[in-house]
């Protein structure tokens, strides 16, 4: 674990407020620029980017947008972000300083449209994360799983699923 983060101080310091899928938030980037989707009409932001706080044993549950999301590590103790891929497997991204641990990398791609989720080794565990999603992220293309679905989907992962379900902010 790395040095004390007190996660009071970064929810402060930083805005952040709780996130629907479990932790804190804040909006930090949106792009003035706008594009143009392929399988709609709809403009949005070229790009969005955001602060994000796991701590007090929350997750980040079972969800999926319709864009390439980029996370990256900037505090705390690592963090795995689970990726459902087709045909049942299960990628393991585990964010964290990359310097101070050989298992972690400072950024992990999810692909658009794939079902994540995150969360901290413990409880007692603090992660600031950034995202960045391009095209912009928008909440009407946010996508919580059902969990009932995701199991006759993924039965392979069925602890995984049931234990990173919807999530509680504390």
């Amino acid at each position: 674990m790395s040095r004390h983060i007190d996660r009071d101080e970064l929810i402060r310091r930083f805005d952040l407020q709780p996130h629907p899928e479990g932790g804190f938030f804040r909006e930090t980037y949106r792009s003035a620029h706008p594009v143009h989707r392929a399988r709609s009409a709809d403009k949005r932001s070229a790009s969005t980017a955001i602060y994000y706080l796991l701590c007090d044993g929350a997750h980040s549950a079972w969800h999926r947008i319709q864009s390439d999301e980029v996370w990256h590590f900037y505090a705390g103790d690592p963090l795995n972000v689970y990726v459902l891929e087709d045909g049942g497997a299960l990628t393991v991204h585990r964010l964290g300083n990359s310097l101070e641990q050989a298992d972690c990398v400072f950024q992990a791609v999810v692909s658009s449209g794939r079902w994540f989720a995150a969360q901290c080794d413990d409880a007692a565990s603090v992660a600031l994360v950034g995202c960045t999603v391009a095209p912009g992220f928008e909440f009407s293309e946010f996508e919580m799983a059902n969990v009932d679905a995701l199991l006759r989907d993924y039965p392979q992962q069925r602890e995984l699923i049931i234990s990173l379900g919807p999530a509680v902010t504390r």
